[in-house]
Formats: structure tokens, sequence, C-alpha cells
């Protein structure tokens, strides 16, 4: 029987779309939505990457994420309880600057490649 709501249990989630730094587990995914959880370990920088065609939002369970990216000088800070929004195609990198680990909810809306890792942009504090 196929049910309209299903469950995934936290043991369930399978690992996904690796980026150097970023521990990202899979939920589920349909054509047009990917939703899953992202651990960035203490101190950790992640790789630099974009999410292709999809439209993220990141919700911060606990800790911080750090955020840098294509066209902003310096970064953003998003603490547990804040929402993040990643437009389509923007490179950009997380970190975790605490001695804590940091935990996200991921949802991506859009069908295309979850994550394509890039080199490093020009970015106007990296010159």
């Amino acid at each position: 029987m196929n049910l309209p709501v299903r469950i995934v249990r936290a043991e369930d989630l399978v690992p996904a779309d690796p980026t150097p730094g970023m521990d990202r587990h899979r939920a589920y995914e349909n054509p047009m939505l990917w939703a899953g959880r992202v651990q960035t370990a203490p101190g950790v920088v992640s790789g630099w990457h974009h999410h292709d065609i999809n439209e993220s939002s990141l919700y911060v369970v606990s800790g911080i994420l750090r955020f840098e990216f294509e066209g902003h000088e310096g970064y953003l800070d998003a603490h547990a309880g804040d929402f993040i929004h990643v437009p389509s195609f923007t490179v950009h990198r997380e970190s975790n600057p605490t001695d804590e680990p940091s935990v996200a909810v991921i949802a991506r809306f859009g069908g295309g490649i979850p994550t394509v890792n890039v080199e490093q942009p020009p970015l106007p504090h990296l010159r």
C-alpha cells in the first residue's frame, strides 16, 4: 500500500552529494525536491560549490553556519533558529567557526543537480 504521508527516520537518512567538510544526508528526493540534513564539524570550512538550478532553503537547528559567497565581501553568520535562502547557481561555501557541531535541515527545489563542487571563485576579500 502506498501511503500519502511517510516518515523518514533519522537512522534511515542516506549519505548524499558530498562537499569536502560537509556531512550531508538525504531524507528523500523526487524530481523537483531534495530534503535532508547537513552537519558541519567544529572549525571546518567546506569546499566551494553551488546547487545548479535549485533554490535552497536551510534551517539552522543548532550551532552557527557561516556563509561566504561570490559577489559579497566578508561573510554572513546564521544561528540556531535562522532560515537561509541560497539562490540557484550561487557559488558559496559554509564553515563552522565554533567549537560545537552545527546542524541544519535543507530543502532544495528545482530538480537540478543537488551539489556541484567548483574551484574557489575570485572574491574581493581573498584577492
